[in-house]
């Protein structure tokens, strides 16, 4: 039988890590996402794991992209300005081809904002914190029985495509506490990255095979030859000026995203077989929109709902298809209106969009969300 437990999202989050084959993990304490690192400083050592507090968040980065290269799957959790001063290093590891997964619980902000609130304004910034183009995987969980199943798929698609993977999380479902039902993994449900099945001589660090855009990867200490930089580098990784292979590398970085989009993008709908009215709303937030809707349908409002699980890559192709025959896409957000311009760009003017926002530290009501819905019904 399945164990059950009655956890906050945080916890769900360390114990998901962890079932995944997390062994490492390495950052700083920040509110409202320490509880993940208490958990995992607990945990780790039992399963003859790592557990380190750097002396702060840039630190904590490096150490997991360290972690990685030698072999262990690795985990780093923050929240707003920790995010923020972990972006250089996520840009490292996007480049060199890292995989780890970065969870960040959202509060207010800018700057140190309101530590204990929330809010969803690291949006564009899970998407655009780091400069430079490549391919970004983020998911957003709506309860705590999400919070572990995302994180056993987060590390699955870090170690899969080779690359960072981020959870946007937010405070209240942080800290919120449901019951969550931990079904025994097999083996087969956990992936690994691919090990060089060549001899060390004969190894190439970044030579990708074309089937899916990537390169095998080794551990430190295995005998093989791997040259790591945040230079654009070619295929021995070795920082190169040469227009070819400069190009080579970064379309391979978005293409290796790009070519799987259809396998990575994850969504929700509710009641849109006759929808007039769409709700589109993530994380928490989703939780108040759909009781929204709820409300709507009982009261006769042709509503329905549409849920991104990842933000990135965004489902336009899902909610552009929607747009053809709904009338008013209505983005609830806990921000100053981030993804509802992805809502415009993938609807291509074919609904009307109304943008919702709430930034001052609540979680929206769905009778403030029921309220939109009946003013465009």
């Amino acid at each position: 039988m399945p164990e059950v437990a009655f956890w906050q999202g945080n916890e769900a989050i360390a114990y998901g890590a962890l079932a995944a084959g997390c062994r490492f993990f390495g950052g700083y304490p920040i509110t409202p996402s320490s509880e993940i690192a208490e958990i995992m400083a607990e945990e780790l050592p039992k399963v003859n794991g790592r557990f380190i507090q750097m002396e702060d968040e840039i630190a904590g980065m490096a150490a997991v992209i360290g972690a990685s290269i030698a072999g262990l799957k690795s985990l780093t959790a923050t929240s707003g300005p920790g995010f923020s001063l972990k972006q250089e290093n996520l840009g490292l590891a996007y480049m060199a081809e890292i995989p780890v997964v970065l969870v960040d619980v959202m509060r207010g902000g800018p700057s140190t904002g309101l530590p204990t609130k929330i809010a969803q304004q690291d949006v564009m910034q899970a998407r655009w914190g780091t400069h430079g183009d490549h391919g970004t995987i983020c998911y957003s969980p709506a309860s705590v029985q999400e919070c572990y199943d995302i994180t056993v798929k987060a590390f699955n698609a870090a170690e899969r495509y080779r690359q960072p993977v981020l959870i946007l999380s937010d405070e209240v479902l942080g800290h919120m506490r449901e019951k969550v039902v931990m079904k025994k993994l097999d083996p087969t449900q956990l992936v690994n990255r691919k090990r060089p099945n060549v001899v060390p001589e004969k190894f190439i660090p970044y030579l990708a095979d074309p089937k899916d855009d990537l390169p095998c990867m080794a551990s430190f200490g295995d005998g093989y030859r791997w040259h790591v930089t945040g230079l654009t580098h070619n295929d021995w990784g070795f920082p190169t000026n040469n227009p070819e292979e400069i190009e080579k590398k970064m379309k391979r970085l978005m293409r290796k995203i790009d070519r799987f989009r259809d396998d990575i993008v994850e969504y929700e709908t509710a009641f849109t077989d006759d929808a007039e009215i769409l709700v589109l709303a993530y994380g928490s937030v989703a939780r108040s929109s759909l009781s929204a809707v709820n409300e709507a349908r009982s009261r006769g409002i042709k509503a329905g709902f549409f849920r991104p699980v990842t933000l990135w890559p965004f489902p336009d192709k899902e909610v552009e298809k929607l747009a053809r025959k709904i009338k008013t896409i209505i983005v609830p957000e806990l921000n100053c209106g981030q993804m509802v311009l992805e809502v415009e760009r993938a609807v291509h003017g074919r609904s009307k969009v109304v943008a919702q926002s709430l930034v001052d530290g609540e979680l929206f009501k769905p009778d403030q969300i029921f309220k939109v819905i009946e003013e465009v019904a």
